[in-house]
């Protein structure tokens, strides 16, 4: 008589996958097959039932959101990687088994900081990991790796940064995937009675009033758009989303300088705009980056936090998921972003807006 074959586990699939694809991609920093084994039996009779997920660098095993999903039912199989020392900005993360590659094209950067969250998502190491966004960290690697990710409402979640500009987030295959972590993390999250009536009104900024943006991105992302509309998902409104360029406003709260008169005056207007926008429409879309993945030398002048870091400064909640590819192979994001507080509402959203376009090819 033969035995029967045991199908393994969740965390043993995500670990041989790990050990299998993580040493020509470099996502990990860490890997801890003999603790996320043990945590497995008593985690499957919790909510998330051993669902395995990884940690931003290795200091977001203490995170308030890993704290919160291990009580879940989660388990940490790993901490993925950040820019560390040693590490030329550019290159956005190092492994340890050498840089972080795009798993699309592996000349190009995945994006970061939380760069190896989105590769170990995209490459089907885990479904789930965690990340933080204080210009775009969550948002711009996954729209490079082409996967979703969405950073929370600042000052809902503790966050690592001390400038209070990081907020925590999440990136996982899908806005459906991601619903274990704003479930399991946000505090009073409710989910919504029904899904967001179609279709849902919204307001589409191809630059947010300053940035320059990549002929072909723009085009993948209007082509995106587009078929939302033609889908009845989205009815487009006509309002005004011209923001004042919020990058040396950024900097200064960053360098710890908040009261700079320009810091401001600029976050003032851009926060008055916003607000009006979002008394009138629930939802603004923009290309996630102005640019495509670029190589691990680095963008040049560009920087890819342009459309980014204005939500941030403004503490919205903003997504990005896939939109489409270029024609040398680059994911490219679309952004959506919701007002103050909206987390669970712009995920429902989101979910509506996935699927109306194409499924990403693996």
């Amino acid at each position: 008589m033969t035995r029967a074959t045991r199908t393994p586990s969740a965390v043993a699939r995500a670990l041989e996958r790990i050990d299998r694809l993580d040493p020509g991609l470099g996502a990990f920093i860490e890997v801890w097959p003999a603790e996320a084994l043990a945590r497995e039996p008593a985690a499957r009779h919790l909510p998330l039932r051993g669902l395995p997920f990884a940690v931003k660098g290795l200091t977001g095993i203490r995170s308030y959101a890993a704290r919160r999903l291990i009580a879940a039912g989660g388990v940490p199989v790993g901490a993925t990687s950040v820019p560390g020392p040693g590490t030329v900005w550019q290159t956005w993360g190092q492994g340890a088994h050498g840089r972080t590659v795009n798993p699309w094209r592996a000349d190009r950067t995945p994006g970061g900081s939380s760069a190896g969250s989105a590769v170990a998502v995209a490459a089907g190491m885990v479904a789930l990991a965690t990340g933080s966004d204080g210009a775009g960290s969550v948002r711009i690697p996954a729209a490079w790796c082409g996967v979703f990710g969405l950073k929370t409402t600042n000052g809902l979640l503790p966050s690592p940064d001390r400038s209070g500009l990081a907020s925590a987030g999440v990136l996982a295959r899908s806005a459906a995937d991601a619903e274990p972590y704003v479930r399991h993390v946000l505090d009073g999250y409710e989910e919504p009675a029904a899904p967001p009536p179609l279709p849902l009104p919204a307001v589409y900024s191809e630059d947010l009033g300053f940035a320059d943006v990549d002929v072909e991105v723009a085009a993948v992302v209007r082509a995106a758009v587009d078929r939302l509309v033609a889908s009845g998902t989205v009815r487009l409104v006509e309002h005004g989303c011209g923001l004042l360029d919020p990058a040396r406003a950024w900097q200064a709260v960053r360098g710890g300088a908040p009261g700079d008169p320009e810091a401001v005056a600029v976050r003032r207007a851009n926060d008055d705009r916003l607000d009006a926008l979002f008394t009138a429409v629930p939802l603004l879309l923009t290309p996630t980056t102005p640019n495509r993945p670029h190589g691990h030398e680095g963008p040049g002048e560009l920087y890819s936090t342009a459309l980014t870091w204005a939500f941030n400064l403004s503490g919205h909640p903003a997504a990005s998921l896939p939109a489409g590819f270029t024609r040398d192979g680059c994911p490219v994001g679309l952004q959506l972003v919701a007002a103050h507080g909206t987390d669970a509402r712009l995920l429902a959203m989101a979910r509506a807006v996935e699927g109306a376009l194409p499924a990403v090819r693996r």
